[in-house]
């Protein structure tokens, strides 16, 4: 397997619907719990509306 394999899906963008996201005031795009679920997994970067309860600060899931 080459490193090309690897990225192949790299560059595709994911379809999001519109209740997947909004833009901050800043002009940031900020994901909504829809979203999140629907990944299916938590990334672990302190998400604004993070379903699965991930806590930045100490790095544990909250219960």
């Amino acid at each position: 397997m080459s490193w090309e394999d690897d990225m192949s899906g790299f560059n595709q963008k994911p379809k999001m619907d519109p209740e997947d996201f909004y833009y901050s005031e800043e002009g940031f795009i900020v994901f909504t719990e829809k979203y999140h679920l629907k990944r299916g997994y938590c990334c672990k970067s302190g998400c604004k509306h993070c379903p699965y309860g991930y806590d930045k600060k100490t790095g544990r899931f909250k219960k």
